[in-house]
């Protein structure tokens, strides 16, 4: 073997040595850095603290039963509470019912009141829908109470009309709604009006209203003169997870009121709401048959409150309205819609006094929520503002 032969093979033995030791360096570096494997396992069960993702090829574990319960419970509206409703009554009414209170206030602020005047405050109040009993009663007190105390700031006999105002609108009526039942079984409300008042949409406003108040509700789709009503009602209890009871298209619907209150019981429900056909105040079977529906309904359980819903912007003929639903069905609340329009304020005080009972809920706008509870001295405030 040459020199040269020689050192060639030194030079390949001492080549595989190095590599072959290098390639050990590497297995053993490698074999020491496998036992922190346990972050990866941390990551697949985060607690929550840590804003590391997982390894993309180890993906977090899916919880699908979790998943799909949250998912569910997010498709249902979640309505404001009632109380919320309040702090818009202000607004809204003023900004509709502005001209009363405008025409009043400039009157009484006036530094003389003369006949003159006081016959302009009868007419603002006559238009405004007070009616004549009312309008009367209402100006011969402020007049007789604003001459015997010598008043001349017109603050003072702003703050007398207030008064009288309120006192018109009776804030000691009971406003609350009869829901409760007795004896194990649902309050029930029946909900009247004439065609284009909006009683299905108040029925499920009003629905919204008792949920958000924490009370288990079954709708009864009694109008079945029209699919669209029935439709309608079931998508309004829909959204709130209300169950709606129906029949078929032209269907009795006094048998709808029977089947919606026994669903309610045996449900355990709180409360059951009737939606009945929008009819005719002038067409006497149209009301018998209401009667009926009524009769029918408490061989179940008692109606604990017969709503009567009327468009407050029908001024006059709302009140012939409500004294013929009163005869028919013994109504106990009003319900004024459209009360964010043209809509005249003094219906409220004029509707209560043909019935005898309290206006109780009072339809603000187009939304959800605008079904708001009645309060006397918030919608006095209202008018003046």
């Amino acid at each position: 073997m040459t020199t040269n032969e020689l050192i060639a093979l030194i030079s390949i033995i001492v080549a595989v040595v190095v590599v072959g030791g290098g390639a050990a360096l590497v297995i053993t570096r490698g074999r020491r850095q496998l036992p922190p494997a346990p972050p990866t396992r941390e990551i697949d069960q985060p607690d929550g603290t840590t804003p590391i993702s997982p390894d993309p090829e180890v993906p977090a574990e899916p919880e699908p039963a979790e998943a799909d319960h949250g998912t569910a419970v997010d498709t249902l509206e979640r309505p404001e509470a009632p109380q919320g409703r309040l702090v818009r009554l202000r607004a809204r009414l003023a900004k509709s019912q502005g001209s009363l209170g405008k025409g009043l206030l400039a009157v009484l602020g006036r530094s003389t009141l003369d006949d003159a005047a006081w016959e302009e405050i009868e007419d603002t109040l006559l238009a405004a829908d007070v009616g004549v009993g009312a309008t009367d009663e209402l100006v011969a007190n402020l007049r007789t109470k604003l001459r015997v105390e010598g008043v001349t700031d017109p603050e003072v006999a702003k703050a007398a009309l207030r008064a009288e105002l309120v006192r018109l609108v009776d804030p000691t009526l009971d406003r609350s709604l009869s829901s409760a039942g007795a004896d194990g079984r649902p309050g029930v409300v029946l909900v009247v009006g004439v065609n284009g008042t909006g009683k299905t949409t108040t029925v499920g406003r009003l629905a919204r209203v008792l949920v958000a108040d924490e009370k288990t509700v079954v709708l009864g789709a009694a109008d079945t003169f029209r699919a669209a009503a029935a439709d309608q009602l079931q998508t309004w209890g829909e959204r709130v997870g209300v169950p709606t009871v129906r029949g078929p298209e032209g269907g009795d619907p006094a048998s709808v009121g029977f089947e919606s209150v026994q669903r309610g019981i045996a449900d355990g429900a709180d409360v059951v709401l009737v939606d009945t056909a929008g009819r005719l105040h002038t067409k006497s079977g149209l009301m018998d048959e209401l009667g009926k529906v009524k009769r029918v309904i408490e061989k179940q359980a008692p109606v604990t409150e017969v709503l009567l819903v009327i468009d407050a912007t029908t001024g006059q003929n709302g009140l012939t309205q409500a004294r013929v639903f009163g005869e028919v069905v013994d109504v106990t609340g009003i319900v004024l819609t459209k009360l964010d329009g043209t809509a005249k304020g003094g219906i409220v005080i004029a509707v209560q006094r043909e019935l005898g009972v309290p206006v109780k809920f009072v339809g603000l706008g187009e939304g959800a929520d605008d079904l708001a509870p009645f309060d006397a001295d918030e919608f006095v405030d209202a008018l003046l503002s």
